[in-house]
């Protein structure tokens, strides 16, 4: 008894490769709530209200504790604050960036569409 499959049958088959644009949908994440930022109270003491000082606050706090600061140290905070400032809007600009780019933008008759509907003359039909 002989064994044999199809290979003995010589047979081609044709393929074919189709390219297919596949539409993606990309999720938007929600956008953070803005910051609630609570502004803190600054005293402002020299030797010449200190004392006047002290006593406002033993009374207001019932006791004392200081963080102290030197000016060239508070001038680098607020210069820690801008460069802050600056990186949150540079990413909020990435951010806008790719939401505008991942969102599927609208074909050429939604755009008609819209122009119309928002009362917009449409230059592309005759005027009656």
């Amino acid at each position: 008894m002989m064994v044999s499959n199809c290979s003995l049958v010589p047979t081609k088959k044709e393929v074919s490769i189709t390219t297919k644009a596949l539409e993606r949908t990309i999720i938007q994440p929600v956008m953070p709530r803005e910051i609630d930022l609570k502004e803190p109270y600054w005293y402002v003491v020299s030797d010449k209200n200190i004392d006047e000082f002290l006593a406002r606050i033993e009374k207001d706090q019932g006791q004392i504790v200081f963080f102290a600061m030197s000016v060239p140290d508070y001038e680098l905070m607020a210069y820690n604050m801008q460069e802050l400032k600056r990186y949150i809007n540079e990413l909020k600009e990435v951010v806008v960036y790719y939401r505008k780019v991942t969102v599927p933008q609208p074909s050429e008759e939604e755009k008609k569409e819209r122009k119309i509907s928002a009362g917009i003359k449409n230059p592309l039909k005759e005027s009656e």
